[in-house]
């Protein structure tokens, strides 16, 4: 898949996604970027720890939060992608649902739309303009009521779903990865069931992005606030990669960035050698 010019794996690799939100009330870093100067010093801090792609939100998406109008959207997110265009290279996410704010993006630079409606949102105009405009995309899983009988295979037939729209469209299959929307329209028992079974998103055919940042299943189940969660982040993406995801989204980049190269550095070890039994009675690195 190509991203801004730039050529992503869809296995044997996981790509770190740097969160920038330019907005006042994320759940974690609400108001912290949402000025051209620190949003463009967050960028070039991200890209020094290893970000492979910038996902720039301007509507938060917390529980709760109050949705604000296309035009405030692209008026805030616009700026941003046509400055960190100007300045680095990098390819740029944009974090949206709504289809004027994607074009709008689109126009100023944007390489990528991140729909947390997986295209179900604004009855197929989005995926009409992503047809269009021919951009990749990442699309989520999300419900507006948290209500399943049988709650993995819905979640995968929600996103056959709208595999099902962007086919309909237009949209190549080899443009789309799949995201299973950990802490959207789920328990703490289900975005936990969710990270246990990340390798059921591969029978889809698509590449896999974990976004599972600082999210409130973190804090549940170690029973922290948000400013304390990266440890239990950092656990997730060793997840992703131990589980085949091509792409982690994460708010703390360096941190996150380490440990998903060692755990591919262990995983391509593993790999070569192959599942043989230990041997024993070998003093060589016994730890003694």
């Amino acid at each position: 898949m190509r991203i801004g010019g730039k050529e992503f794996k869809d296995s044997g690799r996981t790509y770190i996604w740097g969160i920038l939100n330019v907005t006042p009330d994320s759940f974690s870093d609400g108001g912290k970027y949402d000025s051209l100067d620190r949003a463009l010093f967050q960028t070039e801090r991200m890209l020094q720890e290893g970000m492979d792609v910038l996902d720039i939100g301007g509507e938060s998406t917390r529980p709760g939060h109050e949705q604000i109008s296309a035009e405030e959207e692209i008026e805030r997110v616009v700026p941003v992608i046509e400055a960190v265009k100007a300045r680095f290279d990098v390819p740029v996410s944009l974090d949206t649902y709504k289809h004027e704010v994607a074009r709008a993006g689109w126009q100023a630079g944007a390489d990528l739309i991140n729909d947390i409606w997986g295209l179900k949102y604004d009855e197929g105009q989005m995926a009409a303009f992503l047809s269009e405009s021919g951009l990749p995309c990442c699309l989520m899983h999300n419900r507006r009521q948290a209500e399943y009988t049988d709650f993995i295979p819905e979640l995968l037939e929600d996103l056959r779903g709208s595999l099902a729209v962007a086919e309909r469209a237009g949209v190549r299959k080899e443009n789309i990865i799949l995201d299973p929307g950990v802490g959207f329209a789920k328990t703490k028992e289900q975005n936990l069931e969710v990270l246990a079974k990340l390798e059921c998103l591969r029978a889809l055919g698509c590449p896999v992005l974990l976004g599972a940042s600082r999210k409130s299943v973190i804090g549940l189940t170690l029973e922290l606030p948000v400013q304390e969660r990266l440890e239990g982040t950092i656990a997730t993406s060793v997840l992703a990669v131990l589980s085949g995801c091509s792409h982690v989204r994460v708010h703390d980049v360096k941190e996150n960035a380490r440990a998903v190269r060692m755990a591919e550095a262990i995983e391509e070890y593993r790999k070569k050698s192959g599942r043989k039994e230990c041997g024993y009675g070998s003093d060589q690195d016994s730890g003694t």
